[in-house]
C-alpha cells in the first residue's frame, strides 16, 4: 500500500520534468531553435528560425523571409601573377565581385582541387579545378576544357553564378554539407 503523499509528489515530479523537456530552448544549432523579436513602434513582430528563416507577422498579414547565411572564408591575399587564382580573380573583378568572394572561391577551390588542372577525383570522376562531374561538362566552356585553367574557371564561376549566386553562396553550402 502507497503512502497517500506519493501520487501527488510523482505527478508533481513527472509534470515538472515534462515541462522542462519541452519549454527549454534546445542548445547548439538546432534548426527548431526560435528566438522572438517583439513588435516595434511599427507593430511588426518577427521570429528567426535557426539563423536562416525569419517570419514577420504584422496585423494585416504574415510574411515569410528566407535568410543565407555567407559563410566566411578566411582572407585569401593577392595571387602570383600567372596563376589560376590570378586568372579567377581577374575574372571576378571584372564580374563586379571583391576581395571576399575570391577569398570564398579560394577556400573553396582549394579544397575540391587545390587548383589543380588536371586533380581527378577516382571515387567520383569529378575533374579539374571546380571538380566538374563529368568533367566534360567544361567542354561547353571550350574545347580545351581537360588543360586549360582559365577554360575551367569559366565554366566553374558560370556554375556557382547559376547554383549559389556567388562564390561566398557555394563557399557556406560546402561549409553546410561539404560539397558544392
Amino acid at each position: 500500500m502507497r503512502a497517500a503523499w506519493s501520487l501527488p509528489v510523482f505527478a508533481t515530479f513527472v509534470t515538472f520534468a515534462f515541462l522542462s523537456a519541452t519549454l527549454a530552448p534546445p542548445t547548439g544549432n538546432s534548426p527548431a531553435y526560435g528566438v522572438v523579436t517583439p513588435a516595434s513602434s511599427g507593430g511588426t513582430q518577427s521570429m528567426t528560425i535557426g539563423g536562416e528563416y525569419s517570419n514577420g507577422a504584422t496585423r494585416d498579414g504574415f510574411t515569410v523571409t528566407e535568410k543565407r547565411a555567407q559563410a566566411v572564408a578566411p582572407a585569401a591575399g593577392a595571387p602570383d601573377p600567372g596563376t589560376a587564382q590570378a586568372i579567377a580573380y581577374q575574372m571576378l573583378k571584372s564580374m563586379g565581385l571583391g576581395d571576399a568572394e575570391y577569398s570564398c572561391l579560394v577556400a573553396l577551390w582549394d579544397r575540391e582541387s587545390h587548383w589543380n588542372v588536371y586533380s581527378s577525383n577516382s571515387s567520383s570522376g569529378a575533374y579539374g579545378i571546380p571538380q566538374a562531374l563529368p568533367g566534360d561538362k567544361m567542354a561547353s566552356a571550350g574545347a580545351d576544357w581537360a588543360t586549360n585553367p582559365a577554360t575551367q574557371i569559366t565554366w566553374g564561376l558560370g556554375y556557382i553564378a547559376d547554383r549559389y549566386s556567388t562564390p561566398c553562396g557555394a563557399w557556406a553550402h560546402s561549409e553546410s554539407v561539404g560539397w558544392y
